[in-house]
């Protein structure tokens, strides 16, 4: 078995706030995270495959297409976004990294199947002091 990681760039902006409770409770329990106005991160996304080298090519997985997949389905619904009501993947979810984490995989995992890999781990980095990891 072999793990191969691609990483990608995105800037996106959000806003942490449950639509049932108050502005008032949502600024008091989700603080700056809940600004009206929203708020933006430049993230970093890790997509960890996995599976067997291919003999006939020499490695699991063409790293372009990869790449590819990745840009074509995730980042451009992404970058420069409003994940709150621009996101189609996001729409009827608290819009945490975690969550984000949980919606790409599902949303680039049947992609990656069909390429005969194994997604691994969704990482996302949302500030240089705090991250998501899922595997599924």
């Amino acid at each position: 078995m072999i793990f191969i990681t691609r990483r990608e760039r995105f800037s996106a902006a959000h806003r942490l706030f449950n639509p049932e409770w108050s502005e008032e409770k949502n600024a008091s329990f989700y603080g700056g995270c809940s600004n009206p106005n929203w708020h933006g991160h430049n993230y970093e996304l890790w997509i960890t495959v996995k599976g067997e080298i291919k003999q006939e090519l020499g490695y699991l997985v063409d790293l372009k297409l990869l790449g590819s997949l990745v840009k074509e389905h995730i980042i451009s619904k992404l970058d420069h976004k409003n994940i709150n009501v621009e996101v189609d993947f996001m729409k009827g979810k608290m819009v945490s990294t975690e969550n984000l984490a949980i919606a790409i995989w599902e949303e680039l995992e049947p992609f990656l199947r069909q390429i005969d890999v194994d997604l691994h781990c969704v990482k996302i980095q949302e500030t240089e002091n705090n991250f998501v990891e899922y595997y599924g």
